[in-house]
């Protein structure tokens, strides 16, 4: 029997992982965004010292302002804060993502 005929068994094999189990659920993400409480900053003015305090309520380990009008990626971060501000700098959402 040829190698190449068992090649995309001995692929199968290597993605099965321990006891034939497949990969693992999602884990947790040191540094993970928590949405709870982030509703309290909505109003407020946007600065460096209340990003600060979002970082910290958050536990988010980045931070994104979103201006208005400004183009953002869609792709999903765990650690990732973004706040949304309007014309007058005012805070308008906060979440995680």
């Amino acid at each position: 029997m040829r190698i190449a005929a068992l090649l995309p068994f001995a692929l199968l094999a290597a993605c099965s992982g321990a006891g034939g189990q497949g990969p693992a659920g999602p884990q947790p993400v040191e540094g993970a965004c928590r949405n709870d409480g982030l509703d309290r900053f909505v109003g407020q003015k946007a600065s460096a010292e209340v990003g600060a305090q979002l970082l910290a309520a958050s536990g988010a380990r980045t931070l994104r302002w979103g201006a208005p009008g400004m183009a953002m990626t869609m792709d999903f971060r765990a650690d990732r804060l973004t706040v949304s501000y309007d014309e007058g700098m005012t805070i308008t959402s906060a979440r995680c993502g």
